[in-house]
């Protein structure tokens, strides 16, 4: 009965024979969700407290921790200046502050190569949080008990938000590595 209906038997392996990677999803996802991420806060409502988190950074860290070796060091630089151009920041400030991080969780890993989850979710919560700070200091806000209070709830909710990003991450990274038939 097998023997009239090819589709009976697939193995586990037949269905991804002459396949491979697409270059062009693998080497262009991690890029536009960074972007993506830029461009969709300032699309949204704007106010007087900052609430939204900067989406396009924590996919940048997102993309970092669960993806290693997507991106070299030296991206926050032209990340960071689409994020300078978007976000009405003092042209620099995300150049700056990105590639630090960049450098910042690099020299983390070296450190300490083992990883837990719970490591990555502090190291990316020290990281937005100094972020969101210094951000805020460039931009020429002064950082008192008020400006704390204020940038307090686009820390947490960056914080809480993260996991759920990461796992978007991950799945966009599957979608990523996606084989496709090759012809010929």
């Amino acid at each position: 009965m097998d023997q009239l209906n090819p589709r009976a038997r697939s193995d586990e392996y037949g269905s991804r024979i002459n396949r491979s990677h697409s270059p062009l999803l693998a080497n262009s996802v991690p890029y536009f969700t960074i972007v993506a991420g830029i461009i969709l806060p300032n699309l949204a409502l704007t106010s007087a407290v900052p609430i939204i988190p900067p989406l396009g950074f924590m996919l940048l860290l997102a993309w970092r921790i669960v993806r290693p070796g997507v991106f070299p060091v030296w991206v926050g630089f032209p990340l960071g200046m689409v994020d300078d151009l978007f976000s009405g920041q003092p042209f620099g400030s995300a150049i700056l502050l990105w590639s630090l991080a960049m450098i910042a969780i690099e020299i983390v890993e070296a450190r300490f190569p083992w990883r837990t989850y719970l490591q990555d979710w502090m190291t990316i919560s020290v990281t937005i949080s100094a972020y969101l700070i210094i951000a805020a200091l460039i931009s020429g806000a002064e950082i008192g008990l008020a400006g704390l209070m204020a940038l307090g709830p686009q820390i947490l909710l960056s914080v809480l938000l993260f996991p759920i990003i990461a796992r978007m991450v991950a799945r966009l990274d599957r979608f990523r590595l996606m084989r496709v038939k090759v012809i010929g």
